[in-house]
């Protein structure tokens, strides 16, 4: 055959720098581990510092790959060019970017209030993470991506209900950490946004080199009561919610080069919610 390759070397990552943000979290934990495994120096950036340092000690010693734990608030603009400076300095340069840090609130009586009572100041303070920082960090690696001359890839990610809105009976009797839960406007618009700013960059920085992605989320199982889960699941062709180990290999796809040609995309990983 002409101009054979090795399909499985193409999603090598040996060399490579990859940052995730929210990696210490529920699932930045396994995405992690998915670009370590894979042969790349991690930077594992979280606005808990202490658990991404525990988190990179942590893959370093299980999959022999450098990897680097900071404390970073995405929200702040000196906080995001610290934590590229940090990287630079460590490593020289950044192949890849997981942009995936969102958060909750530390109130989920405002999180999960109603659309008619929701408050702006809750508003503002979940797209401060949700999108604010997403633009941060998107912004600033990719300047530094520019910089080297060489690419990258730019993972950003969204959710199912970016593209959809819920199904607001599964709600019923559902609760999350004690709590009767919803998803509220501001992380479905938040998420939305997210895949808008991926296809803007996707154009405006394919002349450099740098594809950008969105990653869509079904629901994954972490913490979920059975009411939960059981109405979740009735809403799902294959039947059940996803387990954090199942969403990772579409993130590898879209680090790798595997999917060179491939950008401006939404890769939907949702058990099939979206088909129906």
């Amino acid at each position: 055959m002409e101009n054979e390759v090795s399909y499985r070397s193409l999603f090598d990552l040996t060399g490579r720098v990859a940052v995730v943000t929210g990696g210490a979290g529920i699932l930045g934990r396994y995405f992690c581990a998915g670009l370590a495994e894979s042969g790349a120096k991690v930077a594992v950036v979280d606005i808990m510092e202490e658990a991404a340092r525990e988190l990179a000690k942590e893959l370093t010693e299980r999959y022999s790959v450098p990897c680097l734990g900071i404390g970073c608030d995405v929200s702040q603009p000196s906080s995001v060019a610290n934590l590229v400076c940090q990287v630079v300095n460590e490593w020289g340069r950044i192949d890849i970017l997981h942009n995936n840090a969102a958060t909750k609130s530390d109130n989920l009586d405002e999180f999960f209030a109603s659309f008619e009572d929701y408050k702006l100041e809750e508003w503002r303070k979940i797209m401060s993470v949700n999108l604010d920082g997403i633009f941060l960090v998107a912004q600033a690696v990719g300047k530094q991506m520019i910089s080297q001359g060489s690419g990258g890839s730019i993972i950003q990610t969204s959710s199912i209900y970016g593209i959809l809105a819920p199904d607001f009976r599964i709600y019923e009797g559902s609760h999350y950490l004690g709590k009767q839960i919803n998803t509220p406007a501001v992380y479905s618009t938040s998420k939305s946004g997210v895949i808008g700013l991926t296809t803007y960059l996707s154009a405006y920085w394919a002349g450099k080199g740098i594809r950008v992605n969105s990653l869509v989320l079904g629901g994954v199982d972490s913490g979920q009561n059975a009411e939960f889960k059981e109405r979740y699941s009735a809403r799902i062709p294959l039947g059940r919610m996803a387990q954090a180990t199942e969403v990772v290999s579409a993130l590898l796809y879209l680090a790798s080069d595997a999917s060179k040609y491939v950008t401006g995309q939404s890769i939907i990983v949702d058990g099939g919610l979206s088909a129906w």
